[in-house]
């Protein structure tokens, strides 16, 4: 195989950026611009069959990145995802092998396959993005429905900003629980994002030496970096690790801090 010229094709057809690397016989690594979105490259190889034909593989790689961002127990029981990936890769002419997206080549077709074939990756891609964020939105809906039956209305404001100091909204707290003489202040934490954005609000909350007091709530702590929770850790008076484990301590907690004088 011209090397060279199969090269030239797909930096033709896709992108100049495009390199093409020898991994044994019959074997080429195809390396691209392309990325996910957490900054890892498409897995993406050209490799001969023992027929003799070529095809361009991920070798089972995208489906599994995708795992990682994903709860399929919460995501996947309507079929929802699996649904959007198969329309994907139809349109583009990929095909599903037990995790293995594949094309072959047709009609030495090498550079519209890969062109195919990493549109279909995009696609692929962009149902991640979606799982992720159903997944935070189911979240926070979940925690605004919890504090909506463990507190009283009245007592309860969703978005709260201080209005003194923050009459933007730069800082604001996701529900506060009033009618203490120091109100809490309730973080539901969906991804380190959030985590990051809560602890700079408690240093801000600190710094205008505003009465309050505070909890967090993530939804899947165990699946964070440990940098951003420990950093919320110390400036957090109280905090849980999921919100489906522990509904009841935190109702309890709830209720005991609403009977505060303090």
């Amino acid at each position: 195989m011209d090397t060279t010229a199969l090269q030239a094709e797909f930096r033709n057809r896709v992108s100049d950026k495009i390199r093409i690397e020898p991994e044994g016989r019959g074997r080429f690594a195809i390396l691209t611009p392309f990325r996910f979105e957490d900054g890892d490259h498409y897995d993406i190889f050209l490799k001969q069959q023992s027929d003799g034909r070529w095809i361009i593989t991920d070798e089972a790689s995208t489906l599994m990145h995708l795992s990682y961002w994903m709860d399929e127990k919460r995501i996947d029981q309507s079929g929802n995802r699996q649904e959007l990936v198969s329309n994907a890769l139809s349109v583009f002419s990929v095909e599903n092998r037990e995790g293995e997206l594949v094309i072959p080549i047709a009609d030495d077709g090498y550079g519209d396959a890969l062109f195919n074939f990493i549109q279909a990756l995009t696609k692929v891609a962009d149902v991640s993005y979606l799982s992720r964020e159903r997944v935070i939105s189911t979240f926070m809906e979940d925690f605004r429905q919890f504090m909506r039956e463990n507190v009283p209305d009245d007592r309860l404001v969703f978005n709260w900003n201080d209005p003194k100091n923050d009459p933007n909204n730069r800082y604001p707290v996701d529900a506060r629980v009033n009618s203490m003489k120091r109100p809490l202040v309730v973080f539901a934490l969906p991804n380190p994002e959030k985590v990051n954005l809560a602890t700079i609000n408690l240093l801000m909350f600190e710094k205008w030496d505003i009465p309050f007091q505070s909890m967090g709530i993530y939804d899947a702590m165990e699946n964070m970096d440990s940098k951003p929770v420990a950093r919320f850790a110390d400036v957090v008076e109280k905090s849980y690790s999921s919100l489906q484990g522990n509904k009841k301590r935190i109702s309890e907690y709830l209720r005991r801090k609403m009977h505060d004088t303090e």
